[in-house]
């Protein structure tokens, strides 16, 4: 078996690429989150957890050994410099993770849920297919709004962080598409771009 084909899938905040990501898996998908291996590298033991110390001091770890992301969050929305100092602690390792988890891949295709697919060149360098769950800014906002109970503002803050949705539709060779649309519909676009691996449908 060689090498799968690698579709990275990827979407903004609140477009539903995580429950894409599950009907995935529902219809036997490999899928790689590369959002539970950054979590784990900085959860109690992980990898990031030392160099995290070290880069921004113990008032950024928790009793608990983790690193207080609540606190991480604010500063790194506020300094762009601190920002670029975590992601290059936690990126690498979630790199390696990810590529060790493909060459072990004996499926035909595996999916790369990458929330900053187009973003980072490194990441967009891992896939053979990009794959976009799309939906209007308006949408996002309304979802993760409910979803998270946060104001307004604090959306807007993390959309502003993230490729803009022509960013994203510019990169992608299959969108699905989910503005507005019931699970039934979204799950059956999912399944037909799933049969045909990431190829135009």
């Amino acid at each position: 078996m060689g090498t799968p084909l690698r579709i990275g899938l990827t979407g903004g905040i609140g477009s539903g690429k995580s429950t894409v990501a599950a009907m995935l898996a529902a219809l036997g998908a490999t899928v790689v989150d590369a959002d539970a291996i950054s979590r784990a590298s900085t959860a109690p033991g992980g990898a990031a957890i030392e160099p995290i110390r070290q880069a921004f001091g113990d008032a950024f770890i928790t009793p608990a050994g983790a690193l207080d992301r609540d606190r991480m969050r604010a500063r790194v929305f506020s300094d762009a410099d601190a920002k670029a100092r975590l992601e290059a602690i936690v990126h690498p390792l979630v790199r390696a993770e990810i590529d060790r988890r493909i060459a072990a891949c004996t499926a035909d295709a595996i999916v790369l849920d990458l929330p900053l697919l187009v973003e980072s060149a490194a990441w967009r360098q891992r896939c053979d297919r990009v794959w976009v769950v799309d939906c209007t800014p308006q949408t996002q906002i309304r979802r993760v709004m409910a979803r998270n109970g946060w104001p307004r503002e604090q959306v807007l803050a993390v959309l502003a962080q993230q490729a803009s949705r022509a960013q994203r539709l510019a990169a992608a060779d299959v969108v699905i598409d989910n503005d507005d649309v019931d699970l039934d519909t979204l799950r059956e676009r999912v399944r037909r771009a799933w049969e045909a691996r990431g190829l135009p449908l």
